[in-house]
């Protein structure tokens, strides 16, 4: 699924650039095109929500069907609100290792 995200993520912003191309001016002749709402503010505006949702696609945790969060981080909430998992002390007389 992450990869999927960053896919249209990356699209986003491929179709971003595509906004900014377009002929430029040259020594002999100015070409105002360079300064259209699409190229100044549109496009930047695309690329900066195609790069926000590459950084969601990243970060984005997947839950499974039952709404909880995957194996892994449930075994780390599990172990967050149940204490420590395994706390292991020493004796100071003996210093032997006890569960």
């Amino acid at each position: 699924m992450n990869y999927i995200l960053l896919a249209i993520g990356m699209a986003i912003v491929i179709i971003g650039f595509l906004l900014m191309s377009g002929p430029g001016s040259t020594e002999s002749a100015f070409n105002p095109d360079i300064f259209s709402f699409r190229r100044i503010k549109l496009a930047p505006a695309v690329c900066f929500i195609g790069f926000l949702s590459m950084v969601f696609a990243v970060m984005y945790k997947p839950k499974n069907e039952e709404g909880e969060s995957t194996p892994a981080v449930q075994e780390n909430k599990d172990m967050a609100t149940n204490g420590k998992s395994q706390e292991i002390k020493t004796t100071k007389q003996t210093g032997e290792l006890q569960k």
